[in-house]
């Protein structure tokens, strides 16, 4: 049999590196864990810097702004509408500040994410809907809402239906009592609670939903004047909202809140579960409220609504 002479210029290269294929294989260069932990933590700085200068995914937990936001909703708050401040960080620092960088005041109707009176524990962030601007005169009278004088328009419509299988009105069995006088059957088939709805309107035309089906103390509340740097902020499931009307003993938020102590607007809804999905990803699709995907969550201005119905 014929054999191949190997090409002199292949011994040569073979000679100068003094292995062959197999040992050079063998000596690849060992991980960098340094260079990698470095990469990790630059990504995560730059996750948390978008998150603290742009916008940052939330998540309601509550039903104090139902039936705008239901419990299970996830949203998307900008971070940048009304500057930026020491609420607008991803982790808050211990001592509040007041600093603010390119300030800007909410609009009426505004729905925005806040951090708590100090003292509040736990010390989670609310959502809350802006209703007074700073030097607004501000009252409540058998919950109307008064301002400077004036009530804003309040119409009733027709209420909405809340599933009863996961109705998300209120934190707690206890307080889900108030509602069974509103449980109906629906033309499906399916029971809803249908609650007193009504539609406020105000100065600027910002238009949204909201509920009100007690007599409790937060309907009436004194006239005050909203201070500089300051708004007045309440829950659209109105007698269950711990809000402006409430005091910080209640986990309420004691008055007009500083702006800065607001951390962004909320802006839209990405996807919302109804309550029923656990660990188990089969129940996930059939916990999809899919009508709820993609809704805005800015007021409109021509007297119609982007909120459930």
């Amino acid at each position: 049999m014929e054999s191949v002479a190997a090409d002199p210029a292949d011994q040569g290269a073979e000679a100068e590196t003094g292995a062959s294929p197999d040992a050079a294989d063998s000596g690849k260069k060992p991980v960098n864990w340094l260079a990698e932990l470095r990469g990790l933590a630059l990504m995560l700085l730059g996750v948390l810097a978008f998150h603290s200068v742009i916008a940052k995914p939330f998540y309601i937990p509550s039903a104090s702004m139902v039936p705008n936001l239901m419990v299970g909703d996830r949203l998307v708050v900008s971070k940048y509408p009304y500057g930026w401040n020491w609420s607008s960080l991803s982790f808050h620092p211990l001592d509040r500040a007041s600093w603010r960088i390119a300030p800007a005041t909410p609009e009426y109707g505004d729905i925005v994410v806040l951090m708590p009176p100090e003292g509040t524990l736990p010390m989670t962030e609310y959502i809350k809907r802006v209703v007074a601007l700073p030097g607004d005169r501000i009252a409540l009278v058998d919950g109307q809402i008064v301002l400077n004088g004036q009530e804003i328009p309040r119409e009733v419509v027709p209420a909405v239906q809340i599933p009863a299988e996961y109705p998300n009105l209120c934190d707690g069995e206890d307080c889900l009592s108030a509602f069974e006088p509103y449980l109906q059957r629906g033309e499906d088939g399916r029971e809803y609670y249908e609650p007193p709805t009504y539609r406020e309107t105000l100065p600027n035309g910002a238009s949204y939903l909201v509920i009100d089906h007690m007599d409790k103390f937060a309907d009436n509340y004194g006239e005050i004047t909203v201070p500089d740097g300051h708004v007045f902020l309440m829950g659209d499931n109105r007698d269950h909202s711990a809000d402006s009307r409430a005091p910080v003993a209640g986990r309420g938020l004691g008055g007009p809140v500083p702006i800065s102590d607001i951390g962004g607007r909320a802006e839209f809804i990405t996807f919302s579960l109804d309550g029923q999905a656990s660990w188990n990803p089969l129940t996930w699709l059939p916990a999809l409220r899919p009508d709820r995907a993609w809704t805005s969550l800015r007021p409109p201005l021509d007297g119609t609504t982007h909120g459930a119905d």
